[in-house]
């Protein structure tokens, strides 16, 4: 799998700027407002101040500048930053959805969206039905007249389900509604929403676009048709704004997001291979595996895969959890997306509804470092906690000593 080569271009290539002396680099405006020489220019600024510098919550020239790129990277007419990942969606939803209205979305959907969708909007009398994303006879079968959204995130980013793109945004326009999808997993690097017919693109900017785990951000891309509206109202209104401070420090993470991209799915790829042997593994879930069960869905839609990837095990919670404390280059945390390899462990209820069974749920996220010290790493640690009893295991070999010792 491959990345366009016109998306290094896009990020790496500027044209000078007599403006700004040539700098390489765009300035981080540090203002609140721009003044005007005559009441007439503020007067026409003020006409449109979505395309006009007149007040940072409105617009802001660096800011703008990451817009810009991030709408060339995701082949869209517009995009709008916002001060988070969920900021970005929140306003996205409210741009489409009105009282009375009803929407259909993955039930493996960003946990906040869910409950944004599932009980938040509830107060204002929208609906949501949740679905297993994977099956699109499921998506058909939960429209209601009143359905006017279809969100989607694909792939998801704890089980890592897609959604057939093409045959939700086919429906959706079948039924008059709108398609928003998260995007943030396989990056603008690797899938393209919009040229696959969804309306409204979100991404967590917190995760690969931002890429050093040093600041929070989110943005909504898509045609002028969609952005027009949400940038006038949601964005104006609800205050979600991105700095141009923030702006300054991911316009220099998307320089190197092609690049980084690559290194992350090989990576992610080799370390995952490796998961995927273990015998503390009773199922992984990647889609840049053969063994995906939507493997060839993900040829079809994606060029290329993200280093976050799960496996499910029937090991407990607590032996895997002793086992993340004895890594030493995989940290404990619930992000992903920067530098550094993360894991993170939970238990989890099986999704399927006729399988009450209950797991242990691993999340392994694979950063920059070598791949070879991240693979020696988890065998390491498992070799520490086989060796090593649990407590459990002590008081049954010691029945007079209590749990505590």
């Amino acid at each position: 799998m491959t990345i366009n080569e016109k998306k290094f271009s896009i990020v790496a290539h500027d044209e000078h700027d007599d403006h700004h002396h040539g700098s390489i680099n765009v300035p981080i405006y540090q203002t609140s407002l721009f003044s005007f020489d005559t009441y007439e220019q503020f007067n026409l600024a003020r006409v449109n101040e979505q395309e006009n510098f007149v007040y940072s919550r409105g617009n802001n020239p660096t800011v703008r500048f990451l817009e810009d790129k991030l709408a060339q990277l995701e082949q869209g007419e517009r995009a709008k930053c916002f001060a988070s990942g969920m900021a970005a969606i929140s306003a996205a939803i409210m741009s489409i959805v009105r009282s009375g209205d009803h929407v259909i979305c993955s039930n493996q959907a960003y946990g906040p969206t869910r409950e944004f969708l599932g009980n938040y909007l509830q107060k204002f009398g929208v609906e949501t039905t949740f679905v297993d994303g994977s099956d699109l006879d499921h998506w058909k079968k939960a429209v209601r007249s009143n359905t006017k959204l279809l969100y989607l995130e694909s792939p998801t980013s704890m089980f890592f389900q897609l959604q057939d793109i093409r045959g939700c945004t086919d429906l959706a326009a079948s039924i008059g509604a709108e398609t928003i999808l998260d995007n943030s997993w396989a990056t603008p690097c690797f899938q393209n929403p919009l040229t696959l017919g969804v309306g409204l693109v979100v991404h967590s900017i917190t995760k690969y676009i931002s890429g050093h785990s040093d600041c929070l951000g989110g943005v909504v891309v898509g045609s002028k048709r969609l952005m027009d509206p949400l940038m006038s109202t949601e964005y104006m209104l609800f205050g979600g704004v991105m700095t141009p401070q923030t702006a300054g420090l991911v316009i220099r993470g998307l320089r190197t997001l092609p690049l980084r991209m690559q290194r992350h799915e090989s990576s992610g790829l080799k370390v995952a291979e490796y998961v995927s042997r273990q015998r503390y593994v009773a199922k992984i879930n990647h889609p840049g595996l053969p063994n995906h069960p939507q493997y060839e869905l993900a040829k079809t839609q994606m060029t290329g895969t993200g280093s976050l990837f799960s496996f499910e095990s029937r090991e407990s919670v607590d032996k895997l959890r002793a086992w993340a404390d004895r890594m030493h280059f995989f940290r404990i945390g619930a992000s992903w997306g920067g530098f550094e390899s993360l894991i993170n462990v939970n238990a989890f209820h099986a999704l399927n509804a006729k399988d009450p069974q209950i797991g242990t749920l691993v999340r392994l996220y694979i950063g920059a470092e070598d791949p070879e010290d991240l693979i020696q790493d988890l065998d390491q640690a498992w070799r520490c906690v086989e060796q090593s009893p649990s407590e459990e295991e002590l008081y049954e070999q010691n029945p007079g000593i209590n749990q505590k010792g």
